[in-house]
């Protein structure tokens, strides 16, 4: 079931979920999210970085897209830090139901105007659009990259960007950083922060860089209003330390005899993160409340 952010978020924000998306750039990734998801009846995320969508192509969203229309499990497929509208229209093209556009590191009112662009030409086809306000560290382990010094989302600006930008999802920033944390830094996120957010912005919440932060911050944030939050280097570590553990051990070259132990590890990292998020078991209430022409609209 391919769903837009609106249709799978407003489901999570009414029955006080959250959604992990993960990212993938390739079939071995593809397949971990897609049968976690389906095997722990858990909505779920195929994000997309443009970097990730140069190397797998178009034509792997093919696939991709089709994949996932013919799952009894909700799924959007989203292009993660879209950094133009020309990635943005390479994604839409390629089938993708939701993008982001990252303005964050732009001035407050380029921001604006950026995002409000990506919005008009968006809602129009009824893609989704997510937006970013302050600043995503990085631990310098991500693709993804990031900034030094965190720039918290000030809640007067967050309510006024979402007010003038009309997005649909608003990615803040309240302490988390892309990649997996070096030894011996612990993350603490802002929930002060966040609640003061959620009080002024009505709109799905979005967390990037949720890996390698503490379960019980990330379980809270989202009891606070987190809708989303964005998985990559976490379960894509689980896959490949089994992968460097095989290889290591065994003079196998197969790739049918090497990525099955390295899918199933990763498999229950995402399942970890899947009961954090509290949502397991929730693509039922899609089934549920889906009517014919909700479920048509991108099947």
């Amino acid at each position: 079931m391919l769903l837009n952010m609106n249709q799978l978020l407003e489901v999570a924000k009414e029955n006080h979920f959250a959604v992990g998306a993960f990212n993938i750039s390739d079939s071995n990734l593809f397949r971990t999210v897609v049968e976690a998801a389906e095997e722990n009846d858990s909505p779920a995320i195929i994000a997309v970085h443009p970097t990730e969508l140069e190397y797998s192509k178009d034509e792997f969203f093919q696939y991709v897209v089709e994949r996932v229309k013919n799952s009894p499990v909700p799924f959007v497929v989203h292009m993660d830090h879209g950094d133009s509208l020309a990635s943005i229209l390479r994604a839409i093209h390629c089938g993708f139901s939701s993008v982001m556009i990252d303005g964050s590191l732009l001035p407050f009112e380029e921001n604006i105007k950026v995002t409000k662009e990506v919005v008009d030409v968006c809602h129009k086809i009824g893609v989704s659009v997510e937006g970013e306000l302050g600043t995503i560290g990085s631990t310098g382990t991500s693709v993804e990259g990031g900034v030094t010094e965190v720039i918290y989302t000030d809640p007067a600006d967050a309510k006024r960007f979402v007010e003038e930008t009309g997005i649909d999802t608003l990615a803040v920033a309240i302490g988390t950083a892309h990649g997996i944390y070096p030894k011996g830094i612990k993350p603490k996120l802002r929930m002060d922060v966040l609640e003061s957010i959620k009080e002024v912005v009505d709109i799905p919440l979005v967390l990037h860089g949720g890996s390698a932060n503490p379960d019980e911050e990330i379980a809270q944030a989202v009891k606070i209003g987190i809708q989303k939050v964005n998985i990559s280097s976490d379960y894509k570590y689980a896959y490949y330390k089994k992968c460097r553990e095989i290889l290591a051990n065994t003079e196998w070259w197969d790739p049918n005899v090497i990525n099955p132990e390295c899918i199933e590890a990763a498999k229950e990292v995402i399942k970890f993160k899947m009961n954090v998020f509290n949502s397991i078991g929730k693509a039922k209430l899609y089934r549920e409340a889906a009517t014919p022409a909700w479920r048509a609209e991108f099947n």
